[in-house]
């Protein structure tokens, strides 16, 4: 009996990722973007809470998922979508969209929703992790990223990690582990978004114009990534 209702908890983590990774109309692609956005203005509006100036400058890409989910019942799991950019000699590129995919085992039952930022200090950045899937902590040294205008804590992770994560959840702004967590490109997303299959190196690394839909999210990255942040 314990072993199928493990079977049947881990199938319903399954399909409840599955659905979440399904093929999005453009419109909620829209929202989506527009969620991001807000998710930034909402962390940097409160500067002694937010992601210190050293890492806002020295940002090479910027990832955000809106609303990452996770379950739990004995087994857990948890899936996120959302978007990312990198910086580039012209600015900040075109978005490509990703999806993020965990799992835990052991004595747990519960669920939430948080917003997620993961943020590339070094020059491989996601452009290259993107090329294909690949695991935090595993394929892309990672830290739970410092907060507070204050960046005396955040150079020596920039010198050992690729990435910075952090996570928001009910009003609250923190670094967070993601070790195991696999990103990926969701190809069929970007594929709705841009009308084409787009390569991600050739969004990723300014080859291709910044759609109107998606200036919004790209301007608010580039109105708190640049290399002045907080001056």
């Amino acid at each position: 009996m314990k072993k199928i209702m493990l079977m049947l908890t881990a199938c319903t983590v399954v399909l409840a990722s599955s659905h979440g990774f399904a093929a999005t109309g453009r419109s909620k692609l829209v929202d989506r973007l527009t969620a991001a956005s807000h998710v930034i203005d909402d962390i940097e509006s409160v500067p002694d809470k937010s992601i210190p100036t050293s890492i806002l400058s020295s940002a090479t890409c910027v990832a955000v998922v809106p609303s990452y989910k996770k379950a739990a019942f004995v087994v857990g799991g948890s899936y996120g979508q959302g978007v990312v950019t990198c910086k580039t000699p012209h600015g900040w590129s075109a978005p490509a969209f990703i999806q993020m995919a965990g799992g835990s085992f052991g004595f747990q039952i519960g669920g939430q929703a948080t917003d997620l930022i993961l943020i590339a200090v070094n020059q491989r950045g996601l452009q290259d992790l993107l090329k294909s899937k690949f695991k935090i902590g595993g394929d892309a040294a990672a830290s739970a990223g410092p907060v507070g205008r204050n960046a005396g804590a955040a150079t020596n992770l920039t010198l050992k990690s690729e990435l910075l994560t952090y996570s928001r959840s009910q009003g609250l702004f923190a670094g967070i582990d993601l070790n195991g967590t696999v990103v990926n490109q969701n190809t069929e997303d970007t594929r709705t978004f841009y009308g084409a299959d787009v390569p991600f190196t050739v969004l990723l690394k300014g080859e291709r114009p910044v759609p109107p839909a998606a200036r919004p999210f790209v301007r608010t990255v580039a109105k708190y990534f640049r290399e002045n942040a907080g001056k």
